[in-house]
């Protein structure tokens, strides 16, 4: 089943083309890389995709409740309630606010009780708060960082809020998750641990990922397919295996022209 369909998008800035008719289809269960050298138009395309950016033309189809929905031009928050959520390339906590909250605020996309009830704390309200402060605890529980839950944001080890940002964006409820570089700032065990906690959440959340990152090893060692950019357009599209030999992007990296000849 697809879960995200992308039809020859593209954008321009002053004049510059950042991205030239870029297509992507994505089906159930997949965990996709978007890789390529620095300036390639990877964030530009996620960001079109989550509604930071609306494409200048083409159009991007998300599968919401098994139905493909246009949702070009809709706005962030109206994409997230579709079923996607994105973590960035730039870690986005609510830096003082402590690590359960960060969580409870994600979950509150979902509350039911209204504004008058919140006020004047009905019965609904707080049975409703309960729950969604257990649902924020048990996530934080599957991440390792339940016993930090009265911390400050701030006061995470990098890490560990690289952890609370995936945390947050899981707690919208995704059925599709895009994620901006992850592995950035990452240590090498760091990078390990993430890409075992990628593969976890895939099958624990019966997730769609699609991830952009220039750690090699973490693309290579997850990704059952990836898709290369080189100057805003795709230039390969495969396996690891096929994309490690492809000249097109050994040149795009090294910038230089590769023999396949014998």
């Amino acid at each position: 089943m697809t879960v995200l369909k992308v039809e020859n998008i593209s954008i321009c800035f002053g004049g510059l083309k950042a991205v030239s008719n870029f297509n992507l289809q994505l089906e159930e269960g997949e965990l996709v890389g978007l890789i390529g050298p620095n300036g390639a138009g990877k964030t530009t395309i996620f960001n079109m995709i989550t509604g930071v950016y609306a494409p200048d033309e083409g159009r991007i189809l998300l599968n919401s409740k098994d139905v493909l929905k246009n949702i070009t031009g809709l706005k962030p928050h109206q994409i997230t309630r579709l079923g996607m959520a994105r973590t960035f390339q730039n870690i986005r906590l609510f830096k003082d606010l402590t690590v359960l909250d960060n969580v409870r605020i994600a979950y509150h996309f979902n509350v039911k009780y209204n504004a008058l009830q919140s006020i004047f704390r009905t019965l609904g309200y707080y049975k409703e708060e309960a729950e969604v402060r257990e649902k924020a605890l048990t996530l934080l529980k599957l991440f390792k960082i339940e016993q930090k839950s009265d911390e400050l944001a701030k006061n995470l080890p990098y890490g560990e809020q690289r952890k609370l940002e995936i945390a947050r964006a899981l707690a919208t409820n995704p059925r599709l998750l895009l994620l901006d570089e992850p592995a950035a700032g990452m240590n090498p065990q760091e990078t390990k641990d993430l890409m075992q906690l990628i593969q976890f959440i895939r099958e624990e959340f019966k997730l769609t990922i699609l991830l952009i990152e220039h750690d090699m090893n973490l693309v290579m060692g997850i990704c059952e397919r990836i898709v290369v950019l080189d100057y805003g357009q795709q230039i390969a599209a495969g396996s690891p295996e096929e994309i490690k030999k492809d000249p097109r992007v050994i040149k795009a990296y090294l910038g230089e022209e590769v023999e396949t000849g014998a």
